[in-house]
C-alpha cells in the first residue's frame, strides 16, 4: 500500500505524518520533556519512536534557560549533548552507556532526582488517553499532552 499524499488533498498520510515509528515493540512514539525540580514540565517534544533521544536533545534543552545541572538518563549519553552543555554552563548528570568506551563519571546523589522526571512522566500515564494513544492525529495527541501537563501544574 502507498503511504504518499493522496489526489487532490492537501493532507500527508502515513505513520510518520502521525509521529508513529516502527520499533522492536512496535508502532511507537516518544515524548520527551524538560521539567523543573518540582515536575512541572516545561518544554514538550514529540518524536516518531524511532528517532534516538540525542538527536532531539539540544533543541528541547535550548528551549529553557541554563541552569547548574541538568539530569538525564543513559538515552541522552552523548559526546556532543555533553560538550555543548558544558559550553553552556550547565554540568551535565548522565549516566555512561555501557558500550561507551571511555566511562564518564557522573554525580549519583544529583542522579537521584532523576525520579522526579519519572514522577512527571507518570502522571501523564494517569490520563488513560495518552497511555494507550487514542488520539491517532499527531496534533491531537500533542494537544491532549498539553492538557495533561496543564493540569499537572496544580498536582
Amino acid at each position: 500500500m502507498h503511504q504518499g499524499s493522496p489526489h487532490r488533498r492537501r493532507r500527508k498520510r502515513g505513520a510518520l505524518a502521525h509521529g508513529i515509528g516502527i520499533t522492536k515493540g512496535g508502532r511507537n512514539t516518544k515524548l520527551h520533556a524538560v521539567c523543573d525540580e518540582k515536575g512541572r514540565p516545561h518544554v514538550l517534544l514529540l518524536t516518531p519512536g524511532n528517532t534516538h533521544d540525542a538527536k532531539v536533545a539540544i533543541q528541547t534543552i535550548n528551549a529553557v534557560p541554563p541552569s547548574r545541572h541538568l539530569v538525564a538518563d543513559k538515552g541522552y549519553d552523548s559526546n556532543v549533548l555533553r560538550s555543548w552543555l558544558i559550553e553552556r554552563g550547565t554540568t551535565p548528570v548522565i549516566p555512561a552507556r555501557s558500550n561507551r568506551k571511555v566511562h564518564i563519571e557522573h554525580d549519583r546523589q544529583i542522579y537521584h532526582q532523576h525520579n522526579v522526571f519519572e514522577r512527571m512522566s507518570c502522571r501523564f500515564k494517569d490520563w488513560r488517553r495518552v497511555a494507550t494513544r487514542f488520539d491517532r492525529n499527531f496534533k491531537t495527541f500533542m494537544a491532549t499532552i498539553a492538557i495533561a501537563a496543564f493540569v499537572t501544574w496544580w498536582l
